[in-house]
Order: structure tokens, then C-alpha cells, then sequence
């Protein structure tokens, strides 16, 4: 990256940490179970709810304990279930719509992160009617309050349901934005691990991994704070301690509260501090080829991680003391070192290559703008680089080898 440039992004970065203790983030509320939500709905006074969701987590009935308790207490609700796995502009406007036409007052977010995604921007255009999604991208473009929007994630790793984020794909063009401003963060947090019990191990692996992901970046990054460390490190620690046994054991309760608790940390800590190059990366081969963000996360980290070098040594000596990998006298290479092998490590026990198949090379100097321009100036990341520089990343992650493909895997239902 050019010295200009350079100064640009580190400027831009530096004034949001310095306006980061006066801008109004807030947690959302947890609630333990889908059963509390028609209370929290009745005390908002609301009358009738658009759920928002997916057409494999209605197939499993994951909703049907949430029907029942809205049914129960008389609230009139309507499901929009066609959301995919990078939610585009074609779902916004037809749930949209569904909204409208039947006078509905508060939406629920109810999925993985791609229906979290959707209700959000649908909260967003119902709050600016007159303006487009393309019009919001980018930062502090809402700014009006949505109606009331509670997030159940039923995958513990996007931790959309803590987040000012909203990441759309475009139906024509296929390219991915993130819309970010703080009326995008849902009121509340339904971190119900009943929901999660069916999720098959190999999504509830690349999931965990893109908690873990959100967590590193957060934590490696420039722009921290006592706050966000405090929550990275946690969900570092809670991931370390829970994901084998959520991927080996689905039906276990507490691995799988305790996995719902991390990403929503980790979710804490990236929606202050941001995320990196990981991320930008994913978010463009998602765009493109429709891959599940997790498992891009999953993919990439390692290899992003030992690109960054020395300059995170100190920050993944902290986090490999977390995750019970060293102690305070293990040296911080060493210390470092350790929590990047386990990574590739836990990868390699929970199947994940180290791939993406569908990269063509022909499409790689667009993919690289893409994440040039989703990143720079706005990611605190470590080290900075230029589309050029991030270019043989991709040439990298490209392989002939018939790993898992990204059509693969959406039809496991990660979302």
C-alpha cells in the first residue's frame, strides 16, 4: 500500500477510536428462551410480528416453540421464510412487502446470521422507506429507529444478534456491503440453546470458527478498548472450552449455551473494535460464489493470522493464554505460534480444508477490490495492504483438489 494511502487509513482509523467512548453503543437485552418473547413484545406494546427466517430452519420446526408462545398469548404473527445464505436485496423487499401488507409492528430475526442480516435491513427500510439499501451502505447511514427487532440465532457464531451490522448482497451485481449504524443493533438477544441442538457438527464447527474469528480480529486490531478485550478474550476462552464438545455432542445443553454466550462476546467485542482482512476476504467470496461465511472465516484465519507476523505476537500470546495454550512465561512467539497451530488444528479435527474451490483466477483482481474496499480505510487491521497485496491470498486459497464446495455446504443449512 502506497505511503498516502497509508496515512489516509490510519488517520480515519484513529478518529473513530478516538469518537469510540462517545457513540452510542448499547448490548442488546438477553432473554434465556423463545418462550419470554411474547412478554418483551407485549410490554413494547406491539400486536403483530414478521418473523424472519429460512426455508431449512422452518423445515427442522426450530420455529414451532416460538409459534406456539406467540399463539399462547394471542399475538398475531406471519413468517417470511425465503431469506438465503447471503441475503440479497430480492429478500429485503419481499419481506418487506409482507410486512406492510399485513400491518405488522416488530420483526424477530430468526436463523443464522444471514436472517439476522435480512430482518435488520428490512428494519432499516421500513424506518427510510423512500431510500434504498445501496443508499445506507457503509457507516451511520440510518440513523432513524426501527420497530422493535429481536435477533434468535440459532447458530452460535455470527453474533449478528449483537451487532450494528447488516451485510447484503446485491441480486444483480452480487456484490456484498455491509450497512452499519446503531439503531441496527437488536433490542434483544435470544440466546436459546434448544435452538441450536439440532444444528449438524460440521455447521455448528464453521460457525463456532467464525465466532472465534470475530473474536481474534476484534482483539488483534488497533482499535481496542478495556471493554472489547474483555469480551474477545472471553469468547476466545468459551470457544476453547466448548466447540469439541458442541461438534461431538449436539444434544449437550451447556456446550451449546455456553457456544451461544461466546459468539454473542465476540459479537460485542468486533462490533466496537471491527474485524480485518479475514473477513473483507470472505465477505467478497461470499458476494461472488455464495460461500458460507463461516467457513470462509474458518478457511482464512490461519493464513491471514501468520501474514500479520510479529505484530500480533504480543495480542496472540494473551489470546493462547485464554484459550489455556500457554501461561505468562511462555515467550510470545512461542505463545503465538501455539494459538495459530491449534487453529489449524481444530480445522483439521472438524474437517475444514484449506480452500476455496470456486475462486477463479480470472475473478480475483475484482475480488481483491472488493475487499480493499470494504476494509481500507475502515478496519484497524495490523498491517495494511492494498488489493495488489491481498491479491495472492486468493491465488493461495485456490485448489483443484474437489475439497468441499461452497454448494456443498449450503445445502448442510449454514446460513
Amino acid at each position: 500500500m502506497n505511503h498516502l494511502k497509508k496515512v489516509y487509513c490510519r488517520t480515519s482509523q484513529t478518529g473513530l477510536k478516538i469518537a469510540l467512548p462517545f457513540l452510542p453503543y448499547r448490548k442488546p437485552k438477553i432473554v434465556g428462551s423463545v418462550k419470554a418473547l411474547p412478554a418483551v413484545i407485549q410490554k413494547k406494546k406491539c400486536s403483530k410480528v414478521l418473523i424472519i427466517t429460512d426455508a431449512g430452519i422452518r423445515k427442522l420446526g426450530l420455529t414451532r416453540r416460538l409459534e406456539k408462545s406467540l399463539d399462547s398469548a394471542g399475538i398475531s404473527y406471519c413468517i417470511y421464510d425465503k431469506t438465503v445464505a447471503n441475503p440479497t436485496t430480492a429478500n429485503v423487499s419481499e419481506a418487506m412487502d409482507l410486512y406492510l401488507d399485513n400491518g405488522c409492528d416488530c420483526i424477530i430475526g430468526f436463523g443464522g446470521g444471514s436472517s439476522m442480516d435480512c430482518a435488520k435491513a428490512v428494519g432499516a427500510r421500513i424506518a427510510k422507506p423512500k431510500q434504498s439499501l445501496a443508499k445506507m451502505k457503509g457507516i451511520l447511514k440510518v440513523h432513524k429507529r426501527l420497530p422493535l427487532l429481536m435477533a434468535v440465532p440459532t447458530t452460535a457464531g455470527t453474533g449478528s444478534e449483537t451487532t450494528l451490522a447488516a451485510v447484503i448482497t446485491d441480486a444483480q451485481t452480487r456484490y456484498k456491503y455491509a450497512i452499519n449504524d446503531f439503531p441496527l443493533i437488536p433490542r434483544y438477544a435470544v440466546l436459546d440453546p434448544k435452538v441450536t441442538l439440532s444444528l449438524p457438527p460440521f455447521i455448528t464447527a464453521t460457525t463456532g470458527m467464525d465466532a472465534l474469528t470475530h473474536a481474534v480480529e476484534a482483539y488483534i486490531g488497533n482499535s481496542t478498548t478495556y471493554g472489547t478485550r474483555k469480551d474477545a478474550l472471553l469468547a476466545v476462552k468459551l470457544i476453547f472450552e466448548n466447540i469439541d464438545t458442541a461438534y461431538e455432542d449436539g444434544s449437550n445443553v451447556e456446550a451449546r449455551r455456553n457456544m451461544l454466550h461466546a459468539s454473542f462476546y465476540a459479537g460485542c467485542a468486533f462490533t466496537k473494535s471491527y474485524v480485518g482482512y479475514v473477513h473483507a476476504i470472505a465477505h467478497s467470496l461470499g458476494g461472488e460464489y455464495n460461500v458460507p461465511h463461516g467457513l470462509a472465516n474458518a478457511v482464512i484465519l490461519p493464513m491471514i493470522l501468520e501474514a500479520y507476523g510479529e505484530k500480533i505476537y504480543k495480542k496472540l500470546s494473551h489470546l493462547a493464554m485464554a484459550a489455556s495454550l500457554a501461561d505468562k512465561d511462555t515467550p510470545c512467539e512461542e505463545a503465538a505460534e501455539r494459538f495459530i497451530q491449534a487453529v489449524k488444528d481444530m480445522k483439521k479435527r472438524f474437517g475444514i480444508g484449506d480452500h476455496i474451490p470456486e475462486i477463479r483466477e480470472t475473478d480475483i483482481p475484482k475480488l481483491a477490490h472488493y475487499a480493499d474496499k470494504e476494509a481500507n480505510p475502515l478496519y484497524p487491521v495490523p498491517v495494511l495492504m492494498s488489493a495488489s497485496e491481498l491479491e495472492p491470498f486468493y491465488r493461495k486459497l485456490m485448489s483443484e483438489s474437489g475439497e468441499t464446495s461452497a454448494e456443498n455446504i449450503v445445502e448442510k443449512g449454514e446460513n
